[in-house]
């Protein structure tokens, strides 16, 4: 059975830090482009960072510049390093499985597995 389990969220005033982690379990994650949705309440599900097996990263346009996203393929674990938050990026946020290692898709719809969430909420 596979689970990807995130952990790291919080509350944080404007221009603070968190750092996601999403622990995963049953797969193989070098076989799959791994990375992070969001959704905030009443609104669409976003794409927000997103690796490849070979290191190549892709950001949401809200968000280049401020989070950085990496792996670790033989702990199983990604994680996703935010900087300067604004209370927009306040959502929870989801880790994701899919793809292959060398392809990672932009729509939700694509990723085999999801995780619970973790909520991170950002103060003005």
């Amino acid at each position: 059975e596979v689970h990807l389990v995130e952990s790291g969220g919080g509350s944080v005033q404007s221009g603070g830090s968190l750092r996601l982690s999403c622990a995963a379990s049953g797969i193989t994650t070098s076989l799959y482009c791994m990375g992070f949705f969001r959704q905030a309440p009443g609104q669409e599900l976003e794409g927000v960072a997103f690796i490849r097996n070979d290191e190549y990263t892709r950001y949401g346009d809200s968000v280049k510049g401020r989070f950085t996203i990496s792996r670790d393929v033989a702990k199983n674990t990604l994680s996703l390093q935010m900087n300067n938050l604004k209370p927009e990026d306040t959502a929870m946020y989801r880790c994701v499985a899919g793809g292959s290692g060398y392809y990672c898709p932009w729509s939700g719809s694509d990723y085999n597995y999801w995780g619970q969430g973790t909520q991170v909420t950002v103060s003005s």
